[in-house]
């Protein structure tokens, strides 16, 4: 066991994007946007489903849930990193570096999770239809909703609870614009064997298999897609499914493009700004993605705006 005096950490330096001063501004600048844009466009998202009585079904259900995952993670990052900026200060202290480690792995998780949901309700809908009403009735919905939110809950809560064991030393710099729970744990002076096979069990858990499960939802509907003889009726199949799938592969794709280039370069501040793809850039895209491709949602927030 390590000494305790080595086990109070007061805080961390977070190293952010970049040291060069004349990039600084810039970089708020950008963050700034891209935050009201992600924040503005979800909430429009939230709002235009909560007031058209239209969209309340359960695929728009999981998609305002998605939305407001997407606010909440954007914003235990990019504030943080705004404030940091504008101060000039790269300090965050040990409380809140864990705070924001487990809120945002709760709506990382979350994410991953409710996209697995929601191919679940496009195979039900696709695959069968005259039985959809019934499948995906509102208790079933709140059921897996509920059963998303303990998931992520327990797992981010896990792992915050096994950082509280690690003793740190005086090397306390973490090269990423927020605390980032591998970083964290590489920070350490104590044995990390349980921290990391706890992080790669837990990765294939919410991370492998709700991707497993989108796959085969999609192989699926797109072999039911082909058992349509009608071209309109194959068009009109697809168009249900595209803005999720489209949001599927943005999400997914970013993040193992992220994990992959980090294991081929290790370098930290590269991944860092790699992993800005999907830790700001895709929930910024995403309410775009819904809103041009989906007329019934375009409708309820021109309905909106009026």
């Amino acid at each position: 066991m390590e000494p305790e005096n080595q086990t109070r950490v007061s805080e961390f330096i977070l190293l952010g994007l970049s040291e060069d001063t004349k990039l600084q501004p810039l970089l708020f600048g950008m963050f700034l946007t891209m935050y009201l844009v992600t924040f503005m466009g979800n909430l429009l998202i939230i709002l235009a489903i909560i007031s058209d009585s239209h969209l309340h079904t359960p695929m728009y259900f999981f998609l305002s849930n998605l939305s407001f995952a997407d606010i909440c993670s954007t914003s235990t990052t990019v504030p943080k990193m705004l404030v940091n900026i504008q101060t000039e200060s790269k300090m965050i202290t040990y409380g809140i570096c864990l705070t924001q480690m487990y809120f945002f792995m709760l709506f990382g998780l979350l994410d991953s999770i409710l996209l697995a949901v929601m191919a679940y309700d496009r195979f039900v809908a696709i695959c069968h239809p005259l039985h959809y009403t019934v499948i995906m009735n509102p208790q079933l919905c709140g059921l897996l909703l509920l059963a998303s939110w303990l998931l992520c809950l327990l797992d981010s809560l896990l792992h915050v609870l096994m950082v509280l064991q690690l003793s740190f030393c005086t090397e306390l710099e973490i090269p990423h614009f927020f605390c980032e729970l591998n970083q964290v744990i590489h920070l350490a002076c104590s044995d990390t064997f349980l921290n990391d096979l706890v992080l790669y069990f837990a990765s294939g858990l919410v991370g492998v298999i709700p991707l497993t499960g989108i796959l085969f939802s999609y192989y699926k509907i797109v072999s039911s897609i082909l058992r349509i003889s009608s071209a309109g009726g194959k068009s009109k199949a697809f168009s249900t499914c595209g803005s999720h799938l489209s949001v599927v592969s943005l999400f997914y794709g970013t993040g193992i493009g992220v994990y992959l280039s980090s294991a081929a370069t290790q370098n930290s501040r590269a991944s860092a700004i790699a992993s800005v793809m999907y830790t700001v850039v895709t929930p910024m895209l995403n309410p775009f993605i819904y809103s041009l491709r989906n007329k019934d949602l375009k409708h309820a927030l021109e309905k909106l705006f009026s």
